[in-house]
């Protein structure tokens, strides 16, 4: 456990591995971790539970407040449907700043903490002590989408998935408030020709060499 508080910042596109990437890091290093896309998805899940319009701001907003970080359930959360809703419920700016703080307040504990999602180096955690922003290409992002629905026994068409990462990809990355894009000083680290272990040991290896110099400073 580093003696100063370690905060890493994981942004990337779906389907770069930043999430998975992210409990690895988090186990390593014995830190909480949160999911921010899961705070989207949650707001998401709500309005579709009650069958408000995705676009309904003030139901968002209220809804946004409700999120509670310590009962986020990524079972009940995972679904499609709702990650291209919350994909939606994220242009909403005002949604964004209440959940901006409530992540804010998770960074800010005393050991520590990863959080992954999109704008945690531009945004969330600006003065983190490690941004990484993990990339792939659409292609190898779609074929791990489809892979992950088979290995749980569902069905999916490729060229369907890669139509929808697109999608999402323009979404996020065109939006005003909060686009998807690397901070100046993060480190990039293109999965697509990584497995999960070389990609934690890129990652660890970023990660003590900053330790090591602000344990020097």
């Amino acid at each position: 456990m580093p003696s100063h508080p370690l905060t890493i910042a994981i942004d990337g596109p779906a389907g770069a591995g930043k999430g998975t990437l992210a409990t690895r890091l988090a186990d390593y290093y014995h830190l909480p971790h949160l999911d921010t896309g899961l705070t989207y998805r949650a707001v998401a899940h709500m309005l579709l539970s009650k069958g408000w319009p995705l676009g309904d701001e003030p139901h968002a907003i209220a809804a946004a407040k409700l999120v509670d970080l310590s009962s986020l359930d990524r079972s009940s959360l995972s679904a499609h449907a709702v990650g291209e809703a919350a994909s939606k419920v994220a242009v909403i700016p005002e949604v964004r700043r209440v959940l901006v703080e409530k992540q804010r307040a998770f960074a800010a504990q005393a050991s520590g903490a990863v959080l992954d999602g999109r704008d945690i180096g531009t945004v969330v955690c600006p003065d983190a002590t490690v941004k990484l922003y993990v990339t792939a290409s659409a292609e190898v992002r779609a074929r791990r989408r489809l892979a992950e629905i088979e290995a749980n026994d569902g069905a999916g068409d490729f060229a369907t998935i890669l139509a929808d990462i697109r999608r999402r990809d323009e979404r996020d990355m065109g939006r005003t408030d909060s686009p998807l894009k690397p901070a100046s000083d993060a480190h990039l680290l293109d999965t697509t020709e990584m497995d999960i272990e070389t990609a934690f040991l890129a990652a660890k290896t970023l990660i003590d060499k900053a330790l090591a110099e602000g344990n020097r400073g």
